[in-house]
């Protein structure tokens, strides 16, 4: 009985953790239409690091905002 309950957790963490996942991949699609001109080409070829750091904290505040959510 108690490796049934173990997996339980062990299964809806990853459900969980895949739409967390899911949901911050949408939002950096979202950020990047948002953001004049194109994200990867800005932050790769063109070495633009204030757009790299500001990519970066919406990247963590999203999954801040996604974690609570989540936990509740």
């Amino acid at each position: 009985m108690d490796s049934i309950i173990i997996w339980r957790y062990v299964i809806t963490a990853v459900v969980f953790s895949a739409l967390g996942i899911l949901i911050l991949i949408f939002g950096v699609i979202v950020f990047d239409k948002l953001t004049p001109g194109q994200l990867w080409k800005e932050i790769a070829e063109e070495k633009n690091m204030p757009l790299a750091l500001t990519c970066s904290a919406a990247i963590i505040a999203l999954g801040n905002i996604i974690a609570a959510a989540i936990h509740g």
